[in-house]
């Protein structure tokens, strides 16, 4: 149906308005009148539509280039090995038009708010339009539900879904993009004309060094050098003189520029954690530069994580939201989010949720992850689950299925028992539907040496860490409804912190009064033999700040602790803890108990002691072994009077 024949259609709306049981009847003069017009207007689509259907479509976007990509609009142009078929689409467009004549009329006396259901038409003729028009409505669960609708329908033809894409808002795509499977050719692709040349270098340079601590200074500067040298290197500069430029030209990999992105990503990551410099990097080209590294790098998921990272971290600042949508990114992340691997799909439903305003109203800042629900649902939050990882773990590595071996794997495949990256996103969610689960990553390191920022070891203690993550959890909206923390390893210690620091903050009580329950997966409440093991051999590990805090029987442990079962007494939380019994590789020759059943008993509370290892203590290896069994059921019967209902 034509744009002429649809504004035609709507400015010709009839008022129907009278009992139902009253027959309208038209004159003969009035009918023959709107039946003429008909008839033109009928004539003129089919000569209109014939005409476009015999040649290729093309169209002169060159006026919407110059808006730097802001909008766009495609139509795939036909090929000539194709024009076979237009024939058989001809006869089905002269029947369409013929109905079209026919029950113009009858279309004419109906408002577009209206459902079409009893007009002799093909419903897909219509419904999209109406569809359309109501993701306008100023009524919300109006625009909700038509969201909803547009991506249950398949029936849509490809030219239908190429119209939608051109005429919804940002807001429209958010909501579908955060639909489950739903059909990406809703979306714009994004513009591909942007050259990247040494744009990334160039973005990390205008951006200003205020309101930035020494780790960002350092990003930014250590990313500069290397694709300042980067491009001496394949201008032969390095080679000639010598120096380290030589051993650094070696390094690099087959692709020289890809190590640079790494190094200027890193960077933009600190920087997009920066209210201020986020509007920079919008108003550098930051959005369409991004863009045209993610599609460059199609091979490296770690790369399209750290850029998707940074999307995410600009979606927090909803002034940007409109950019974001404009610059191709929503069809970008729909598309990451239906990805199967766990870790790609969470970034980018960070990004969305932060985007999607219309049913999120929680922001999710960088390192806090939604694993489930990543797609809008009907189904009402009852209670959140928290994940909180350890000493070098992360936000899904550590919550993974224990790793098989060989014959392990065939006796899986046997059972058709997939493997998961993430047991609280693949089961846990299937199991309690109801929750929101989180995961948090925060850097960890057992060793200086292994500290990305030199700068940033003096704020890795556990009460930087918890004002930290307080922070970001109190954005995150934990705390407003009940909460189960899982915590492994020194993740227990940071949970243990954050309840205290919450109780010198009036505003954080509300996370105290709302957590029903903590489980412990080897955490050392009274320190490890591995922080000693650390000190006593400096010349193989340099201990960090989080390391020296866990030295066996410490002051500030065991303080950490007596006031923290006063609060859980007082409070009545529900604690589970888990023990491990066999001892970690640490090394080729290094064997040791990380953390002893006596140091992983609270003193509150049930103690189950597991034969794992330290590192395998969360990571159940099946969905029916005792370890996640028993996990799930301490979180129901902690939840129960809240998720029963």
């Amino acid at each position: 149906m034509s744009a002429a024949a649809l504004r035609w259609i709507r400015c010709r709306r009839l008022s129907t308005a009278g009992p139902p049981s009253v027959k309208k009847v038209l004159q003969w003069k009035d009918l023959s009148k709107l039946l003429d017009k008909s008839a033109i207007l009928g004539c003129l689509f089919i000569t209109y539509e014939v005409i476009a259907l015999d040649k290729a479509v093309t169209i002169d976007t060159s006026a919407i280039l110059q808006e730097k990509n802001k909008s766009y609009i495609y139509l795939r142009a036909t090929p000539s090995d194709e024009k076979d078929n237009l024939t058989g689409a001809r006869r089905e467009l002269h029947k369409a038009a013929r109905r079209f004549v026919e029950i113009s009329s009858r279309l004419l006396l109906q408002s577009l708010d209206e459902h079409f259901s009893h007009v002799d038409a093909d419903p897909h003729e219509v419904a999209l339009w109406v569809l359309l028009k109501k993701t306008q409505s100023a009524n919300k669960a109006i625009r909700l539900e038509a969201v909803q609708e547009l991506a249950g329908n398949h029936h849509w033809h490809d030219y239908q879904y190429q119209t939608a894409a051109q005429v919804i808002d940002h807001r429209t795509a958010v909501g579908l993009a955060r639909m489950p499977q739903v059909d990406l050719r809703f979306f714009r692709h994004p513009p591909d004309s942007y050259h990247l040349n040494d744009g990334l270098r160039q973005l990390l340079a205008s951006l200003p060094q205020t309101e930035v601590d020494k780790c960002v200074r350092y990003f930014t500067s250590l990313a500069l050098r290397e694709s300042t040298q980067s491009l001496a290197a394949q201008r032969g500069g390095l080679w000639s003189f010598g120096g380290n430029g030589l051993p650094y030209a070696q390094s690099l990999t087959s692709v020289p520029s890809e190590k640079v992105e790494s190094f200027c990503l890193q960077a933009l990551v600190q920087h997009s954690k920066v209210r201020s410099h986020c509007d920079h990097i919008v108003a550098n080209g930051g959005l369409q530069l991004l863009q045209r590294v993610y599609q460059l790098r199609t091979d490296s998921m770690k790369i399209q994580r750290n850029i998707v990272r940074i999307i995410g971290n600009l979606a927090l600042n909803e002034g940007a939201h409109q950019a974001i949508a404009q610059s191709g990114w929503v069809s970008v992340l729909a598309e990451m989010m239906q990805c199967p691997h766990i870790m790609q799909a969470s970034h980018a439903a960070r990004a969305l949720a932060n985007l999607d305003r219309e049913t999120v109203k929680e922001k999710y800042p960088d390192g806090v992850y939604i694993l489930h629900p990543q797609t809008r649902s009907n189904q009402p939050i009852k209670a959140d689950v928290l994940f909180i990882h350890g000493i070098l773990g992360a936000a899904f590595k550590t919550w993974r299925q224990k790793d098989r071996n060989a014959l392990e794997e065939e006796e899986a495949a046997k059972r058709e028992d997939d493997y998961t990256e993430c047991w609280p996103k693949s089961w846990l969610a299937a199991d309690c539907p109801n929750l929101r689960v989180l995961s948090v990553e925060y850097d960890s390191h057992l060793s200086d040496w292994m500290a990305q920022c030199p700068a940033e070891n003096q704020r890795k203690s556990l009460a930087y860490r918890s004002q930290e993550l307080l922070k970001k959890l109190k954005l995150a909206g934990v705390g407003e409804r009940p909460v189960v923390w899982v915590a492994h390893s020194m993740g227990g210690l940071l949970v243990k912190k954050m309840l205290l620091d919450a109780l010198q903050d009036p505003d954080m009580h509300g996370l105290l009064q709302n957590t029903k329950g903590i489980m412990f997966y080897s955490v050392p409440h009274y320190g490890t033999f591995m922080a000693e093991y650390s000190v006593n051999v400096r010349y193989l590990l340099f201990p960090s700040i989080e390391v020296r805090e866990l030295c066996k029987d410490s002051p500030a442990l065991r303080s950490l602790n007596d006031n923290f079962l006063n609060l859980a007494k007082e409070k009545d939380f529900k604690v589970l803890s888990f023990a491990e019994t066999l001892p970690t590789n640490i090394g080729p020759m290094i064997k040791i108990l990380v953390v002893p059943t006596q140091s992983a008993n609270l003193g509150i509370g049930e103690l189950i002691e597991v034969d794992v290892d330290h590192l395998n203590i969360c990571k159940p290896e099946r969905k029916d072994s005792f370890l996640y069994k028993r996990s799930l059921q301490f979180i129901l019967d902690a939840l129960q009077s809240y998720i029963a209902h």
